[in-house]
């Protein structure tokens, strides 16, 4: 499923139009992005948390020259699907 076919599903089931739908979304992903810069996390009871997690400093190597190469630290965005989510796959 993509984003377009997403806001369809969500107009659809909320009964309100996709260009409502289209905000809603926006709003959500806004939120989440906005809460994870400040190095928040994200909670959503029996779906599951997002939460910013660090990656330290490594060496890599270039697969064509096969070289190494410094791969500066980051932080990463990490999902942990929640206790209901987990079940209703399985």
């Amino acid at each position: 499923m993509n984003k377009s076919e997403l806001v369809e599903h969500i107009a659809k089931q909320a009964d309100i139009s996709k260009a409502a739908a289209q905000r809603a979304l926006d709003a959500f992903i806004g939120g989440v992005k906005s809460t994870l810069k400040k190095n928040g996390s994200v909670s959503l009871v029996g779906f599951g948390s997002f939460a910013v997690t660090k990656r330290a400093a490594r060496t890599g190597r270039n697969p064509r020259t096969n070289t190494p190469i410094k791969i500066k630290a980051a932080k990463v965005p990490k999902f942990r699907p929640g206790k209901a989510l987990k079940e209703a796959l399985n």
